[in-house]
């Protein structure tokens, strides 16, 4: 079972609003590309997204469906990965301070990634979820950007009233 985690400098409302955009899951998720709805609306129980996966010159056409939501705060999938079987994918979203911990598991489900399942494989996932991880923390801390807060706006109108003089 391959868990990771990650410290991403924003709020967890941030984090679970791309989470819930089925459509971005090619931009966090490494593999897929081009995600499409193909049933009910991400992220609710069963709601699913079509997508393909480049593997050199062949292209798989994968599918990921919601098993589980707690809004806000879970969201479980099953990915099915065509020949390679289906693995299962729990994302928490937990605030910690003024940040979020976002932690995934994943495991295989059925089939061959089951069936092949081992250290070897599980440093792999870890790789990947590693990268993903990156790219869900880009995608996110670059939504995130509100400008300078309350106590910098009013440092800053100081200073501008104080130096008004000089101009």
């Amino acid at each position: 079972m391959a868990v990771r985690h990650r410290l991403i400098r924003t709020r967890p409302e941030v984090v679970w609003d791309v989470l819930a955009d089925g459509v971005k899951y090619p931009e966090w998720v490494v593999g897929p590309s081009a995600a499409q709805p193909v049933r009910g609306r991400w992220p609710h129980k069963d709601a699913a997204i079509r997508y393909a996966v480049p593997i050199g010159p062949v292209r798989l056409s994968n599918e990921t469906v919601v098993r589980r939501c707690e809004e806000g705060v879970s969201l479980e999938l099953e990915a099915h990965a065509g020949p390679l079987g289906t693995a299962r994918i729990a994302i928490e979203v937990k605030p910690w301070g003024e940040h979020t911990l976002v932690v995934v598991d994943e495991h295989p489900l059925r089939g061959a990634g089951g069936f092949l399942h081992n250290a070897g494989f599980e440093v792999l996932i870890q790789l990947r979820h590693r990268a993903m991880l990156a790219r869900l923390a880009r995608l996110c801390e670059s939504r995130d950007d509100p400008g300078p807060g309350p106590a910098a706006r009013t440092a800053g109108a100081s200073a501008g009233r104080a130096g008004s003089g000089h101009a």
